[in-house]
């Protein structure tokens, strides 16, 4: 995957959020909450969402560098070998904070699989 977060891989527009929102399928996991929509594009696209109940300006812009990172290091889904590209809100909780780096990638990547529908 690119070594940026770029803005083709990025959910911009507060339209784009309330519809995966809205019609999205929703997985719970200890660090983070996905909701997942299928798109026609040929890649993945997330946005973040950190309230202020996750702390102050500081502890939220963490939190969304560190999920940017999870997703960006992650295995992309390949639309050519058949795998549901997705639209995906990552709503961040308060225990990714402190949680090591390895430990939050791990539930991002368990928790995804779980909403392309792989167990």
């Amino acid at each position: 995957m690119s070594l940026k977060f770029t803005a083709d891989a990025r959910l911009r527009s507060r339209h784009e959020f309330i519809a995966v929102q809205e019609g999205g399928r929703r997985v719970a996991a200890r660090y983070v909450t996905l909701l997942g929509l299928p798109n026609s594009l040929k890649r993945d696209r997330m946005g973040v969402v950190a309230s202020r109940r996750l702390g102050g300006a500081v502890e939220r812009n963490r939190a969304k560098r560190r999920l940017r990172e999870v997703f960006r290091r992650g295995p992309a889904a390949d639309a050519r070998q058949g795998d549901r590209t997705l639209d995906v809100v990552a709503i961040a909780r308060r225990e990714l904070l402190d949680a090591p780096f390895a430990a939050v990638e791990a539930d991002f990547q368990h928790a995804l699989r779980r909403l392309r529908g792989a167990r």
